[in-house]
């Protein structure tokens, strides 16, 4: 990987997660299902929003927490971007967030976020956060010379009860401060990877949904995704292999080097397992496509799992059309037969340990505990591996980490990062482990079916210090139409 850096990066990151928690070990226990598998494929717990929050409350927290935590002076924010498919405004989006920011600033007699910021939301499933990134980036080098820029990514991750889907809910934010000459990560858009492709009923949020839900103006609506897993995992797995492709072409030198080279690598996380089989593929593409020794641990892996070497080098290289399966109504079909098969011998293998396990360890405890938070999913799992690394006292700078995104509908980002001098001093500002600890509330069954089937509790909703909520919604009997139009409230740390 090529050391010369973009000049501009990250700086800080901050994170919010709502007090309620549900114990996937005690949810196994009501739905009667296997924990082994759960903890072992899924996580430890997940989080969900009070019937006070939305993606915007959450959003504004951890912004409002990074500028407390990074002292910023909010007057110099030119691009404040939120990254969300969880809005319940079809027109309006991040300056809502700026709102309830700037309203809050205002009563602690602080600078607050100028008007001449740009606001945007970027929508595209779990990747709408990374697009942002990207694009801040872009601002920070074109037209935003002398500002700095903040990126929010905020979800509710939702499931239907009785779904596979159900036990990989989540709920969070996570803000991050980009500006040139970063402090923490520099951006290495030049050695980067891009992939998009349409694949239909992967994993869809049609408006139609909302249809025949009940039109209590007072609640949050159901926001229950179509989803079709197999399918899903196969657009997951393909994607992350096109912008692999991508990746290489753009770089110097062999990627298994490059993979090997990186300290750590942090992707998407839907759950535990599914950030394991990408990196693996990563890494088995790299393999494909490398050089003798290379070819010869794809041989070696392909005679442990039993298929034959020249098939899975080929599976892994030639482009696949998945939206096929849906025309030709195959979609439970195995596109990555082969593939597949040698993931299941590699996690057997010394390769598994050596160049995946390895590079997936920072922070993977605390994320066991977070659940799917969509398109806060990477930057909090990157915040929480570089809060350890710190913690660790690590002497890694110049290290790089890779980062990888993906949005279901499909598109993936492949990301090189490099750790600049001084790291330290920011990753110790982030708070990750402090957002997790937040004296959570354990929901019984009771409750949390009530908090996911209504949106409702039978106490009062808690209501932090530092946190945004939802302190009313508007019914439309006001001397002007409201209807349904949240107000929020902020109580002062």
């Amino acid at each position: 990987m090529s050391k010369r850096q973009s000049g501009i990066g990250i700086s800080g990151l901050a994170a919010y997660l709502p007090p309620y928690r549900v114990d996937l070990e005690s949810w196994c226990h009501w739905n009667n299902d296997s924990w082994d598998k759960v903890g072992s494929v899924v996580g430890s717990s997940f989080r969900m929003p009070g019937p006070n929050e939305n993606a915007y409350t959450m959003a504004a927290t951890a912004v409002m927490r990074l500028i407390d935590n990074y002292d910023i002076d909010a007057n110099r924010i030119g691009y404040l971007a939120l990254g969300t498919e969880s809005s319940t405004d079809n027109s309006a989006g991040t300056v809502i967030i700026k709102g309830m920011i700037n309203e809050a600033l205002i009563a602690q007699g602080r600078p607050t976020i100028s008007r001449y910021c740009e606001v945007p939301e970027f929508k595209h499933a779990c990747l709408g956060g990374v697009y942002a990134m990207k694009a801040a980036a872009r601002y920070l080098a074109l037209d935003g010379a002398g500002r700095i820029a903040i990126v929010v990514c905020s979800d509710i991750a939702e499931y239907a009860r009785g779904t596979s889907g159900e036990p990989t809910q989540g709920a969070g934010a996570v803000a991050m401060l980009l500006e040139a000459d970063p402090k923490l990560l520099a951006i290495e858009l030049h050695t980067s990877g891009s992939s998009s492709d349409y694949r239909g009923p992967d994993f869809r949020k049609p408006f139609s949904r909302f249809l025949n839900q009940p039109s209590n103006r007072q609640q949050r609506p159901r926001d229950f995704p179509l989803f079709n897993g197999k399918y899903s995992t196969t657009c997951y797995i393909d994607e992350v292999l096109a912008a692999t492709a991508h990746l290489v072409s753009r770089l110097e030198g062999s990627g298994r080097k490059f993979l090997r080279d990186m300290l750590a690598v942090f992707l998407h996380r839907p759950y535990q397992r599914m950030a394991e089989t990408g990196l693996a593929m990563i890494l088995l593409h790299f393999l494909a496509v490398g050089d003798a020794d290379d070819r010869a641990e794809l041989d070696r892996i392909a005679a442990l799992s039993g298929v034959d070497a020249s098939r899975l080098q080929i599976e892994l290289v030639e482009p696949r059309y998945v939206y096929d399966l849906v025309k030709n109504g195959q979609v439970a079909e195995e596109l990555y037969p082969f593939a597949t098969q040698a993931l299941r011998a590699m996690r057997t293998m010394p390769v598994w340990q050596d160049e995946i396990s390895s590079k997936l360890r920072l922070g993977a405890t605390e994320m066991k505990h977070v659940g799917n938070l969509y398109t806060a999913s990477l930057p909090a799992w990157l915040a929480a591996g570089l809060e350890e690394a710190a913690a660790q006292k690590m002497k890694i700078t110049d290290a790089s980490i890779l980062t990888v995104g993906y949005g279901s509908g499909d598109a993936a980002e492949i990301i090189p990062m490099q750790l600049v001098k001084g790291w330290e001093k920011a990753a110790k500002r982030i708070g990750f482990r402090d957002a997790l600890a937040g004296n959570p509330v354990d929901l019984t069954e009771a409750d949390y079916e009530s908090l996911h089937d209504t949106g409702a509790l039978a106490t009062d909703p808690r209501v932090d210090p530092g946190v945004f909520v939802i302190e009313r919604i508007g019914d439309g009997t006001a001397s002007f139409d409201d209807t349904g139009l949240e107000y929020y409230s902020y109580r002062v740390s």
